[in-house]
């Protein structure tokens, strides 16, 4: 019973891997959107977990100093 019930869980997670990762690919229409959309909200979802760093341009900066230099 176990054993079958380990079988079925392992199944069940590869197909649903399965349909996020690439099920847009060659799933018919009403499934292909429900993919994407289900592996669009994981990725918004996922990118919610990370900081956004506030990072300047650090081209912006150089180009301020190459001015000065040049006495601009």
């Amino acid at each position: 019973m176990f054993r079958v019930l380990k079988s079925l869980l392992g199944l069940t997670l590869i197909g649903g891997v399965i349909f996020v990762g690439v099920g847009d690919k060659f799933l018919p229409k009403p499934l292909n959107t429900y993919s994407l959309n289900t592996r669009n909200a994981i990725n918004q979802k996922l990118m919610g977990f990370t900081p956004n760093p506030k990072i300047k341009k650090p081209s912006a900066e150089r180009e301020k100093q190459v001015e000065k230099l040049m006495g601009k």
